[in-house]
């Protein structure tokens, strides 16, 4: 109780030395008594010292929120003052920056946009010169532009086949920062020196995109008295300022989005709704700190698979500037899909791998690698003698990378989905054309009957003899042209799942022309308890 007492007079010392007005009578009396009182180890003058102290610690609090802003206004003028004005000499620096970056951009794709209207008008030459054009300039303009190009290589509901495919080339070279910038953003990522968390680290990069470069090292992990196997990884640092840029740029970008719907001859491009939804897939781009979250949750997914893998990243060396994960060696597996001749069972093997992997992600898991393109994915093939033993079980191996762009599905539109890749499977195009209208929960296609009539029409071409030598896939490419046509509205979700789906079978048709995503899928959706067994069927696929 003395204890308390005495808190409760340290209070009441603050208060003596406060420099407001003067306190009432009751705030003497108590400073008089509780510094008699709180001298004395009885219990009751401790109680009354306590009560007493706590009337005062009272009086002051009203004294501070009656008195006090009075008192000291001009003071907190002042700060509020520097606040303001700090904030508007930032400001106005923002202004003058984001207005030259205005010009410098108003400039460098004033070519593309003097050609856009007469792209179709001179010829397929004028119309390829103006592609590449794009394509140029979206390099260009940095980090920002380039993700928003490969991000509309994904939409072909938003935009024309031909301009995708030249978007689909972007490359995501970027010059590299300096050593010092990344031993910098390191150190203080992780608040220690370089050499106290690497042996080794190489300063050249491995590789630099458009947000970040990778640089390989050697992680320092010592147990006491023990010899342990050195442990490569990869160092993942974010671009100096590349968070500001692509901010600035994307602020730029939706101006420019929302002035497009105003100009008739930019209006197709539907430039405002694609902004938005390019908003949440930069997201995931710029904080690597997330993009480990994911690769976490592919590892999990995939744990009891052994021909596929993800780098892993290594916890706590994860921060959104600099991502640390074990380096993965292999080959990409863009040398054997553009391989013409040899590695027969390797390619098969492939493309059977990959299929279902991605019917895991997509049937089992609703959580899809949206960017499954050859150049993100790595192979690693058993090599020497093989033995009695791995004569027929030697297989490649599968490596995942960049996960930074992924997607997942609402229960609707995985059911809806699921249900148009039915439609496509058998040709019937009604059905096909209304789940297409359900796969947004914003519709506004402004003639949905028409826009049906013309795929029944599609689809009733494909079931004749004469159209079923047309692939599902290109059937699925030809409805998304007559999607952009109509204006029909797709969530950014679903047609990133619908264009991955496709991507992949691409480049799986090349690695094995026998054999058939579309159909594998149409398999497995035609069970009909394929929603309790596709889980141990897809598991038995795969199973070593």
């Amino acid at each position: 109780m003395t204890h308390h007492a005495q808190v409760a007079w340290k209070r009441l010392y603050q208060i003596c030395s406060y420099n407001g007005p003067a306190f009432p009578p009751i705030s003497k009396i108590a400073c008089a008594v509780s510094l008699a009182l709180t001298r004395s180890h009885l219990v009751a003058p401790s109680v009354l010292a306590l009560v007493l102290g706590k009337v005062a610690w009272t009086q002051k609090t009203l004294a501070d929120a009656e008195h006090f802003p009075i008192r000291n206004s001009l003071y907190m003028h002042a700060q509020d003052g520097h606040l303001y004005l700090s904030s508007f000499v930032f400001s106005l620096f923002e202004g003058v920056i984001l207005i030259l970056r205005t010009i410098y951009l108003a400039i460098l794709f004033s070519p593309s946009i003097a050609m856009a209207p007469f792209a179709d008008c001179f010829g397929d030459q004028f119309r390829k010169t103006w592609l590449h054009i794009v394509h140029v300039t979206l390099e260009r303009a940095g980090p920002a532009f380039i993700k928003w190009g490969q991000w509309a290589a994904t939409r072909p509901d938003l935009f024309p086949r031909d301009l995708c495919t030249e978007l689909s080339k972007l490359h995501t070279k970027a010059p590299a920062h300096s050593f010092a910038y990344t031993k910098r953003t390191i150190e203080k990522a992780f608040g220690r020196k370089l050499p106290e968390i690497f042996d080794d680290f190489e300063e050249a990069p491995v590789a630099s995109g458009s947000i970040a470069q990778v640089h390989r090292a050697t992680l320092r992990f010592r147990y006491p008295g023990q010899v342990s196997k050195p442990i490569v990884v990869a160092v993942k640092v974010r671009h100096p300022g590349v968070g500001e840029s692509i901010r600035r740029d994307f602020v730029i970008i939706n101006l420019v989005a929302k002035i497009s719907n105003f100009i008739p001859t930019l209006r197709w491009l539907r430039l405002d709704e694609s902004v938005q939804q390019f908003a949440v897939f930069m997201m995931s781009q710029v904080d690597l700190a997330r993009e480990a979250a994911q690769l976490s949750r592919f590892i999990y997914n995939f744990r009891k698979w052994k021909d596929v893998s993800f780098p892993r990243p290594l916890y706590p060396l994860v921060h959104p500037a600099v991502l640390v994960e074990t380096y993965e060696k292999g080959e990409s597996v863009a040398q054997y899909v553009d391989e013409n001749e040899g590695n027969e069972r390797v390619k098969s093997a492939l493309a059977h791998i990959g299929t279902h992997a991605l019917l895991k992600m997509l049937l089992v898991d609703n959580f899809i690698h949206a960017d499954m393109h050859p150049g993100n994915i790595l192979v690693r093939v058993p090599h020497g003698k093989p033995s009695r033993k791995r004569l027929f079980k030697s297989r490649p191996h599968v490596i995942f990378l960049d996960v930074g762009m992924t997607a997942e599905l609402s229960k609707s539109d995985r059911v809806n989905l699921l249900e148009f890749f039915k439609a496509v499977a058998v040709r019937d195009g009604r059905t096909a054309a209304n789940c297409t209208l359900r796969l947004s929960k914003k519709q506004s296609c402004p003639n949905p009957e028409a826009f049906i009539e013309e795929v029944e029409k599609s689809f009733a071409f494909w079931g004749t003899p004469e159209g079923d030598v047309v692939h599902p896939a290109d059937c699925m490419h030809h409805l998304l042209e007559q999607v952009r046509r109509h204006k029909v509205n797709i969530d950014g979700n679903v047609c990133t799942v619908m264009v991955t789906t496709l991507v992949l079978e691409g480049w799986q048709r090349k690695l094995d022309p026998d054999y058939d995503v579309m159909r594998t899928l149409q398999t497995l959706l035609f069970k009909v308890d394929w929603a309790e067994s596709l889980f141990y069927t897809i598991e038995g696929l795969m199973a070593p």
